[in-house]
């Protein structure tokens, strides 16, 4: 048995790029920093950031283009793709993604806070909601909290 299961929480770099392929299937990729401080031994307090590459498909690509912003929270939870590609001069080129499966934007925003059940979600198509809806499973988590007070973190 093996479990490829990542979560991360993290800030947009840049606005979601969405695209739509053959049937009106959606892609959206954006940029993930994740950074962690530590105090070295002068006590300096050092930041160090990850960037991650976010892929979401269908659903979640639609909702990810209407509400997800560079500099927005997520919690994302997914799994870890590797792919390669040999370039215009030959070289072997690898690129690790992050496939989501479900993400949920952290941002505080006054009057918001509402949710899809995740048995209005499918994945091929987006429930009539306010478009600032902020919890999105696609399919649903083993784990949904029930406010961002209830998350593991």
């Amino acid at each position: 048995m093996s479990v490829n299961k990542v979560i991360l929480v993290g800030n947009v770099g840049k606005d979601p790029v969405v695209r739509y392929f053959d049937k009106g299937v959606a892609k959206a990729t954006f940029p993930l920093a994740t950074s962690e401080q530590y105090t070295n031994q002068q006590g300096e307090t050092i930041t160090t950031t990850e960037w991650h590459n976010i892929v979401l498909w269908r659903a979640l690509a639609e909702v990810a283009e209407k509400s997800v912003k560079k500099g927005s929270q997520l919690y994302i939870v997914g799994k870890i793709k590797t792919r390669s590609y040999v370039d215009k001069e030959g070289n072997n080129k690898y690129i690790t993604e992050i496939l989501a499966d479900a993400f949920l934007v952290l941002d505080k925003k006054p009057g918001t806070g509402t949710s899809i059940p995740p048995a209005e979600i499918s994945k091929n198509n987006v429930p009539s909601r306010e478009p600032d809806s902020t919890e999105i499973n696609d399919p649903p988590v083993p784990y949904k909290p029930d406010s961002e007070d209830d998350l593991p973190f």
